[in-house]
């Protein structure tokens, strides 16, 4: 953490100074009444005759501390966000930089949800760690170390008396937070959860609805949310159980001072504007000992979200960038040399033994099953996930000795899922390629099929797109996602399952402009239709993650038992289509 404090310690040791200046005046003060009581007062020191001038006197001082201590204690304010917001807000920064840099399984290692409660929550954590810390720290240590100086300097007896009640007062304090210390990570991983829930419905709101399942995960919320109160009540409890404790000890201090002092009064050893600044010393003492333990509580979450918030600075990408040269004499040629690959974190190998070469200029088809491996293996491509034997090359060089940027700058990938941002149209397509201009934007559309239903829409091509796209059909989506692919004018382009949701006549209009177009770019299509993949130049066919068979349609209608199951099957309902 001291890299974030260490650039705004100038303005937190500001703050310091600040909190000095306003504690420093809170502990003048019992001084100063002490000696407006016993002297202004009761004339003690002039035969039990006031002094109204004295009174007057101290009294506008006191005024005056009290007008510096309220100052200073705004400046501290002041400074003490100042510090704490900046360092939570360069942390954010830094948090979210990280999270760029992740790749897939380390997203799947800490999941959604979670990474969203440490930006956010965690974070606000540690902000109010370090302004507690800051503020409170400084507040209650001087508060608490003046209030026994102070009282010593006053009345031996006095200081003494709360010395003694300081070991139960540290004893309690250290029973509640052994007891409250363990369950602060599992209220952070309970809020892990909720967040989770509350993301995956929101974005599956729909589905939910046709499914009819609001009850279900109303109920499965509730269940969650129950959960994180029975932690924070735990919690809650234990430090409540606290403050009734340090109250009662430390008004039993206060009995003893006044019951010490009416002795001392009778003996005429003290006076009684003493006995009152002892016990304004004590009521600063308790609400310094109330603060301090309120701090430990934030201080107990801030350290425990900082472990949280580390977790994600400090991991480092699983994928490191190799030193290759991206310059190489081939352009868009893809091999597959005894590839074999297992998402991590499983023991269930998803691509056997895999040997296949695209060549550039090539249309290449996969079909499969489902599960049979066709995503697996186009996201070895861009290196979304590394083998776990062989080797992926791209223009002859092995994927993991590129630089990442330069090898997904030679690539573009439409999915089947699309995912589309809170931007206009516009900025959706240009996404991989922000400084495109409109004749190369209009150009990728009208390739893709998506001119004409944009130029429908009411602003056109800025028109806004809601949250994931919801304001566009699936059709629409994919041909905007399609169309973002296009334009980013890469040597590969690898279609993911990303025509599902059009029409056979769309998706021919589609791949007879890209053919036109774009005739020199590398094509991976997967595709589950046999009327998407009839006109590639060969169609390899996955069965339990093995290569099957490869070759044209008609060479696969002659050899593949499953390629011509899956065409039989299709025949019933497209089979015209396909002659």
């Amino acid at each position: 953490m001291w890299k974030y404090i260490k650039k705004y310690l100038h303005i937190a040791i500001l703050a310091a100074l600040f909190m000095m200046g306003e504690v420093l005046m809170d502990l003048i003060q019992p001084g100063i009444m002490s000696r407006i009581v016993d002297e202004g007062v009761l004339g003690i020191n002039n035969n039990g005759i006031g002094d109204m001038h004295l009174i007057l006197t101290l009294g506008f001082t006191m005024i005056g501390l009290v007008l510096f201590g309220g100052l200073c204690g705004s400046m501290n304010n002041v400074f003490v966000h100042m510090s704490s917001q900046n360092i939570g807000n360069e942390m954010r920064k830094d948090c979210f930089r990280r999270i760029m840099t992740f790749s897939f399984p380390q997203m799947d290692r800490f999941g959604t949800g979670s990474l969203v409660t440490r930006v956010t929550n965690d974070i606000t954590q540690v902000q109010n760690f370090v302004a507690q810390f800051v503020r409170g720290m400084i507040r209650t240590t001087m508060l608490m170390a003046g209030s026994i100086f102070f009282m010593f300097r006053l009345n031996h007896r006095f200081g003494l008396i709360v010395l003694c009640a300081f070991p139960f007062i540290l004893g309690c304090m250290i029973f509640c937070l052994y007891k409250a210390g363990p369950l602060l990570p599992k209220l952070q991983n309970q809020l892990d959860q909720i967040n989770g829930i509350l993301q995956e419905d929101v974005s599956g709101i729909r589905i939910i609805k046709a499914c009819v399942r609001e009850i279900y995960e109303k109920l499965r919320f509730g269940k969650a949310n129950d959960d994180l109160i029975k932690t924070q009540l735990r919690v809650l409890v234990i430090f409540a159980f606290m403050n009734p404790v340090m109250n009662a000890l430390m008004y039993i201090v206060v009995v003893i001072i006044l019951l010490a002092g009416s002795y001392q009064v009778k003996e005429n050893t003290t006076t009684p504007g003493v006995i009152m600044a002892a016990i304004t010393y004590t009521t600063q003492l308790l609400n310094a000992i109330l603060m301090l333990v309120m701090l430990f509580q934030n201080i107990s979450k801030g350290i425990t979200s900082w472990k949280r918030v580390k977790e994600v600075l400090h991991s480092q990408p699983d994928l490191k960038d190799g030193n290759s040269d991206e310059n190489t004499s081939v352009r868009g040629k893809v091999e597959f040399r005894n590839v074999s690959f297992a998402f991590p974190g499983t023991e269930q190998t998803v691509l056997k033994n895999i040997n296949l070469t695209i060549n550039p200029g090539e249309v290449v088809a996969v079909m499969g099953a489902t599960g049979c491996g066709k995503t697996a293996l186009v996201s070895l491509i861009p290196r979304f996930y590394d083998v776990t034997g062989g080797a992926v090359l791209v223009d002859g060089v092995d994927v993991r000795e590129y630089k990442q940027k330069d090898l997904r700058n030679k690539i573009a990938i439409a999915l089947q899922k699309s995912e589309l941002f809170s931007v206009s149209i516009k900025e959706n397509i240009s996404w991989g390629k922000p400084d495109a201009g409109n004749e190369s934007i209009l150009k990728a559309a009208g390739i893709a099929q998506a001119d004409d239903f944009i130029q429908s829409t009411p602003n056109g091509y800025d028109t806004p797109v809601a949250e994931r796209g919801m304001s566009l059909s699936g059709g629409q989506k994919q041909r905007i996602s399609i169309a973002r692919a296009i334009l980013k004018d890469a040597e590969i382009l690898i279609f993911d399952d990303s025509t599902s949701a059009l029409d056979l006549k769309t998706e021919a209009n589609l791949y007879a402009a890209l053919r036109e177009a774009r005739p020199e770019s590398t094509r991976i299509l997967i595709a589950q239709r046999i009327a998407s993949v009839r006109l590639a130049d060969r169609i390899v066919v996955l069965n339990n993650g093995s290569i099957e068979a490869c070759g044209t349609h008609a060479e696969l209608m002659q050899s593949c038992k499953t390629y011509q199951d899956i065409y039989h099957s299709q025949i019933g309902n497209e089979g015209e289509s396909y002659e």
